[in-house]
């Protein structure tokens, strides 16, 4: 019994890692850092490269991060995490309004339409996030897992990819096995269902996927 115990604590503190380390706050700056790196983007100088991750990193991480410090300090939410889905409402407008930013930031600067049309999906994907959080708690999670896949997906069919295919095939091999294990964490710490993570999932997916293609 004790070591079963021992067991599940392993691999909820595994879960939990996972959960952090793959947080909806970060994913859209690995999402970019890939952009930058195997797109050809990567022509750019390494300054510019790191001015715009940064700049990414600071709009859909940083403010979102000190937005949900500021309502947990009011105590309109109880746990940073966000875990029940009645208290998810703010920090989602907030984060519309962030990906807002984001996109007219990346289209101000001129970047390549593909890359705007990144964020845009991540955009549309945090919107139908939060309209379907008002009845149903989906994802937020996997919806940046699956705009990461889109990304590297739509990068090799649109042929933005700079690497060999062999790599590309390989990056995206493993960022669809890195989102079951995301999404395998999610249920094993009891904070989404099967069909929530599911869901998740293709609302990023498709809404990126979707925007890529038709306006990328």
């Amino acid at each position: 019994m004790a070591s079963r115990i021992a067991r599940v604590r392993l691999l909820n503190e595994i879960a939990r890692f996972v959960s952090t380390v793959m947080s909806p706050l970060l994913t859209p700056t690995y999402g970019m850092l890939m952009a930058l790196s195997i797109s050809p983007k990567v022509l750019d100088t390494t300054g510019a490269r790191i001015k715009l991750l940064l700049i990414i990193f600071g709009i859909t991480c940083v403010l979102p991060m000190v937005t949900i410090a500021v309502l947990h300090n009011f105590k309109f939410i109880r746990d940073k995490r966000i875990i029940k889905r009645e208290e998810r409402l703010i920090p989602y407008i907030a984060g519309i309004v962030f990906y807002l930013v984001a996109v007219w930031y990346l289209a101000y600067t001129h970047e390549p339409q593909w890359l705007v049309m990144y964020a845009a999906g991540g955009l549309l994907a945090c919107l139908i996030s939060t309209i379907v959080n008002l009845k149903w708690k989906i994802s937020a999670h996997m919806a940046g897992m699956g705009g990461v896949v889109a990304l590297l997906w739509q990068l090799n069919t649109m042929q933005l990819e700079v690497i060999s295919p062999v790599w590309m095939t390989f990056f995206i091999i493993v960022a669809i096995g890195l989102s079951g294990v995301v999404g395998t964490s999610r249920m094993l710490l009891k904070r989404h269902t099967f069909p929530q993570v599911l869901a998740g999932f293709f609302n990023g997916l498709l809404c990126v996927s979707l925007m890529m293609r038709l306006f990328g």
